[in-house]
């Protein structure tokens, strides 16, 4: 499969206080989320003078890209500028015919993968009738370079605490029923394995998978137990905090535990380590590089093997399932 163009899909971030609240009723739009939580997800993105990491990552990672593979690289979001329906105009306008989008989440499930393929396909109606085609890459959870990544930060961050932390993977929790949207609990299993597939690669036997960020009505039951909560129970006393979960120092990473779980630990006299998520990574560059040529060559998906692996997406998208070895969704509508 040729490809042209490479589009760089995330979520988006602001990037000044005065895009805060219009950020956060993008992310919200239709669910009935009252004020009074926007006010309060406001100030975590106030506390740091109200700009998202995630836009200056990505431009970093696109930089990254751009030096590992020979081809344009556009930039686009769900949430915020630039958004994905601006990219595509403009890939259209410059005569890109198709390109493969690679989206800064791992996982399958609804928000980490649907809703991309979603994306895609509003963008390409946006676009009209000379849009591009686009075709979303496969899931990445169990991809060597993720595991690899993700391990040597164990490592490192295992460095600045006693020898006998507890080693901790979270991810962002979803509702219980989302958990199976795309298979019978596959975004758990699949965060499961990966966790078990770094800590191999790190070193330990033991540690524990827990989930951050839950958001929604508290009669709706979530992935358990919570990190805060896990902490609490923990009976050590240095602890080091795996976000494998995000690929990027989103806000869920930097208020959620840079700061208030950070606190929390200082509070309870215990050691504190997080590892670095991938960010702008040259191996995460060469990981999106890898899954591009996966399909311009048509090669084996590369793939860390462990015990009872987990499938990448198993849903029906638009009629069209993402099938084996390369999960590909591709939107020609």
């Amino acid at each position: 499969m040729n490809f042209d163009a490479v589009l760089l899909l995330s979520f988006g971030g602001p990037e000044g206080p005065e895009q805060v609240r219009p950020f956060l009723q993008n992310v919200t739009r239709g669910r009935n989320v009252p004020p009074e939580r926007l006010d309060e997800v406001a100030e975590h993105y106030l506390h740091f003078g109200g700009v998202s990491p995630i836009n200056g990552i990505n431009r970093a990672l696109i930089t990254q890209l751009q030096a590992e593979i020979d081809l344009p690289v556009y930039f686009g979001n769900r949430n915020w500028e630039p958004y994905v329906e601006e990219a595509v105009a403009t890939m259209r306008d410059n005569g890109i015919r198709r390109a493969a989008v690679f989206t800064t989440s791992a996982w399958s499930g609804y928000s980490s993968c649907t809703q991309y393929v979603e994306d895609i396909g509003r963008a390409r109606q946006a676009a009209g009738p000379n849009a591009p085609e686009l075709v979303k890459l496969r899931t990445y959870f169990d991809h060597p370079l993720f595991v690899e990544m993700f391990a040597d930060a164990v490592t490192a961050a295992a460095a600045t605490v006693p020898a006998d932390a507890r080693l901790v993977f979270t991810a962002h929790s979803v509702p219980v029923a989302a958990d199976s949207r795309c298979g019978p609990n596959l975004y758990s299993r699949q965060v499961r394995y990966a966790a078990r597939l770094v800590a191999t690669a790190a070193g330990y036997r033991d540690y524990d998978v827990v989930w951050q960020s839950r958001s929604g009505p508290p009669q709706v039951p979530w992935l358990e137990p919570d990190v805060a909560d896990q902490l609490t129970a923990l009976p050590a006393k240095a602890v080091i905090i795996c976000p494998i979960g995000f690929v990027a120092d989103h806000i869920e990473v930097v208020w959620d535990l840079d700061h208030e779980l950070r606190l929390q630990a200082e509070a309870a006299g215990m050691a504190f380590a997080r590892a670095a998520t991938p960010n702008a990574d040259r191996r995460f560059a060469r990981l999106a590089a890898g899954l591009i040529d996966e399909l311009r060559f048509d090669q084996p998906p590369a793939r860390a093997t462990g015990p009872d692996p987990v499938p990448g997406c198993l849903a029906s998208i638009n009629g069209a399932p993402c099938r084996p070895p390369h999960c590909v969704a591709a939107e020609r509508s």
